[in-house]
């Protein structure tokens, strides 16, 4: 397969390069490429001082190149979306899978404008109170819910978090798994949009449900997801008492209806906040993680934690 290997131009190779320099410069331990073409990686990650590589990509060739030349691989999602979203589920990957560890920083290297032709660096401060967050946490989840239904979920909320609606800011809550019991501590808020459509046609891994959820979040209420991915229900309002919780300071009802129904129900609630668009998730009551906006930076923070108020977003 070697001989089918892509030759790095002079432009890829000073993108890499720089990466490697600017890994240098800010003690960065991790260069994590998109790749869409099958380079000589081997040949990168010699060029990169002892910064190690990791490929992340949606294409089997590719990571077979990677695998070949012993490199780390992040096998991403077959599926159109943003280089936002691939470098979220890259990351989300990568800690999962101990290639990345919390509190580091990662220069990440991808094609931002053409689809195969690496030009863009990006610095990724995953941030010192990440510590909070490692490998178990999200193995502790995936026993709640598959990492890839909560991956969708998860890349869905930062678009919405990011996006907005026509022009607006947006909050949102999506329930993941336990749908039943969820659905047995919730009712309905408005008429269900979902009702009366098979589950197959209700599948987040179809564009076009998930454009819909987009247009949908805009109503009150949350969404009720099933593990495998399903839109169970729309517009539900959650009845999972709050009290016994204790969240940061500023954050509203709706983060607390999150904690309290991941309490109740050991489903994994994401909140997406209407005034800073950032994403949360909360397993038993507690958020254990934060995820800003990519285009105001992607931090995970500890907050402040305050008795809950009585409103807010």
């Amino acid at each position: 397969m070697r001989d089918k290997r892509i030759e790095l131009s002079v432009q890829v190779a000073s993108l890499l390069d720089s990466a490697r320099s600017l890994s240098e410069s800010i003690e960065s331990t991790a260069i994590l490429i998109l790749a869409e073409v099958e380079y000589d990686f081997r040949d990168i990650q010699n060029g990169m001082n002892g910064i190690k590589l990791i490929v992340a990509s949606d294409k089997p060739t590719v990571r077979e190149a990677a695998r070949e030349d012993d490199i780390d691989v992040i096998e991403l999602l077959n599926e159109p979306g943003t280089r936002q979203n691939q470098l979220g589920q890259a990351l989300l990957e990568g800690i999962a899978d101990e290639l990345i560890s919390s509190g580091e920083t990662v220069v990440t290297v991808y094609a931002g404008y053409d689809r195969e032709d690496l030009d863009t660096i990006s610095i990724i401060p995953l941030g010192e109170q990440l510590s909070r967050l490692t490998s178990r946490d999200l193995q502790r989840l995936e026993t709640q819910v598959p990492l890839e239904t909560l991956r969708i979920v998860v890349d869905l909320a930062c678009e919405i978090g990011r996006e907005g609606r026509e022009g607006k800011s947006v909050g949102a809550l999506f329930v993941v798994g336990n749908d039943r019991k969820v659905m047995q501590m919730s009712h309905e808020g408005v008429h269900d949009p979902f009702r009366g459509y098979s589950r197959k046609e209700c599948k987040l891994r179809n564009p076009r449900v998930r454009e819909s959820v987009k247009e949908l979040a805009q109503i009150d209420g949350a969404f009720v997801i099933a593990s495998d991915g399903t839109v169970v229900a729309a517009g539900r309002i959650l009845d999972a008492p709050a009290e016994g919780l204790t969240l940061s300071k500023g954050l509203g009802s709706r983060h607390w209806a999150a904690a309290a129904i991941s309490k109740a129900t050991k489903s994994i609630a994401i909140a997406i906040s209407e005034s800073t668009g950032t994403v949360r998730l909360f397993q038993d009551g507690v958020v254990v993680l934060r995820i800003e906006p990519m285009d105001r930076a992607m931090k995970w923070r500890e907050d402040m934690l305050e008795p809950p108020p009585s409103s807010g977003d």
